[in-house]
C-alpha cells in the first residue's frame, strides 16, 4: 500500500450544516448549542481552517441543512478565493428537519425533474453562483433518474454549460448504480462520490472503472460516520463504535498513526481516489485527518479482517441515531 502520492483531502459539510446528524460523538464535539448562528460560526471557522491548511475542495448538498448558505456567505466574504476552490454540491434530497434535533424525518429523497428545477436555482442562490460539480444525491439502482429522459436531457444541458454532473451513491449496491450511470448512452455523468472505508469496500472495483474512464472519484465517509474515529468518552457513543475503533486502534498503533489517520490514509492511498472528504467539525480533527498516510503493506494486509458484509454495514448505518 503506502501510495506515494496520496489523494488530497476535501472538507465535507454534512456534519456542519444542520443541528443533528448520524456522526458519532457530536455531543462532545459540538456541545448543546446547535442554533443557526452557532452552527454558521462553526462552519465558517472550519472553512477558514481548511483554507489555511491548503484544502481546496468543499462538498455540500441541498439536504445538509443550511450548508450551502453557510458556504455561500463564507465565499461572499472571500470572493478572491473562489477561483482556487472546487465546490461540489448535490440535489435530490431536501432538508425537512426544521432545525430540530428531535425531528421525526430529517431529509426527503426525490430524483425527479421538478425536484431538480426547484433545487438548482436554490443552490445558485445559496452559493452565489454555480458549483463546479453537481451530483444526484444517493443514486441507487432503483432510482427513476437513469430512465427519466427529460431529466437526463436537462443534466446534459447543465454539463454542456461547464458544470461537471455526476452522482453520489449509497447502499449495498453502490457499484451497480455507478456502473449503470457510467454505461448510460450519452451519459451526462463524469463524477461520483461514494462511500468507501475499511468496513465497506465493495464499491472499489466500480470506482476503479470510473476512474479509468476519466471520472472524478470522491470518497465520503472514510471514517464510517465516526465508527473508525477516536474512541469517545464513556456514554458518548454506542458500544459498537467503540469496538470498531478498538479493533482499528491495534493496527493504527502498529502503523504509528491515529485511528482516524489510519482510516483516512487507507482511503487516500487508493489508486482510484481523486479526493477524500474529511467530515471534521473541529480544527484538531482536521489536523489529525491531514496527518494521515498510506498504511504500510504488512498492516494493510491485516486490515482486510475489518471488512463487513455490505448489507450488514448499510443496515447498521440505517439505524444510527441523529444526535
Amino acid at each position: 500500500m503506502d501510495r506515494a502520492a496520496l489523494a488530497p483531502l476535501g472538507l465535507g459539510l454534512a456534519a456542519l450544516g444542520r443541528p443533528a446528524y448520524i456522526t458519532a460523538h457530536r455531543s462532545a464535539d459540538l456541545g448543546a448549542d446547535r442554533s443557526i448562528a452557532t452552527m454558521r460560526d462553526r462552519a465558517h471557522a472550519m472553512l477558514e481552517a481548511a483554507w489555511e491548511r491548503g484544502i481546496r475542495f468543499i462538498d455540500a448538498a441541498r439536504s445538509y441543512g443550511l450548508a450551502e448558505e453557510f458556504l455561500g456567505s463564507w465565499l461572499a466574504a472571500h470572493p478572491e478565493r473562489r477561483a482556487s476552490l472546487t465546490i461540489e454540491s448535490k440535489w435530490g434530497y431536501e432538508y425537512v428537519g426544521e432545525w430540530r434535533m428531535d425531528a421525526a424525518v430529517h431529509e426527503r429523497k426525490e430524483h425527479s425533474l421538478p425536484m431538480f428545477e426547484r433545487q438548482w436555482p436554490a443552490t445558485l442562490a445559496a452559493l452565489g453562483g454555480a458549483p463546479d460539480v453537481y451530483l444526484i444525491h444517493s443514486l441507487t439502482p432503483d432510482s427513476p433518474a437513469l430512465a427519466d429522459a427529460a431529466l437526463l436531457d436537462r443534466l446534459r444541458t447543465l454539463a454542456a454549460s461547464g458544470v461537471r454532473v455526476g452522482i453520489s451513491t449509497s447502499g449495498p449496491r453502490q457499484g451497480d448504480a455507478l456502473d449503470a450511470a457510467r454505461e448510460l448512452a450519452d451519459s451526462p455523468f463524469s463524477a461520483v462520490q461514494a462511500t468507501w472505508n475499511l468496513l465497506e469496500r465493495s464499491v472499489a472495483p466500480a470506482l476503479a472503472r470510473a476512474h479509468d474512464a476519466g471520472w472524478l472519484v470522491v470518497v465520503k465517509e472514510a471514517v464510517a460516520n465516526g465508527r473508525l474515529a477516536a474512541i469517545a468518552a464513556p456514554g458518548a457513543s454506542g458500544a459498537s463504535d467503540a469496538e470498531d475503533a478498538s479493533a482499528l486502534a491495534v493496527l493504527a498503533t502498529a502503523d504509528g498513526q491515529s485511528v482516524d489517520g489510519f482510516a483516512i490514509g487507507a482511503a487516500r492511498a487508493q489508486p482510484w481516489a481523486d479526493v477524500v472528504l474529511s467530515g471534521a467539525v473541529t480544527a484538531a480533527q482536521l489536523d489529525s485527518n491531514l496527518a494521515s498516510r498510506g498504511p504500510s503493506a504488512a498492516v494493510w494486509s491485516a486490515a482486510a479482517a475489518l471488512a463487513e458484509d455490505p448489507g450488514a454495514y448499510w443496515s447498521a448505518r440505517g439505524t444510527r441515531a441523529w444526535t
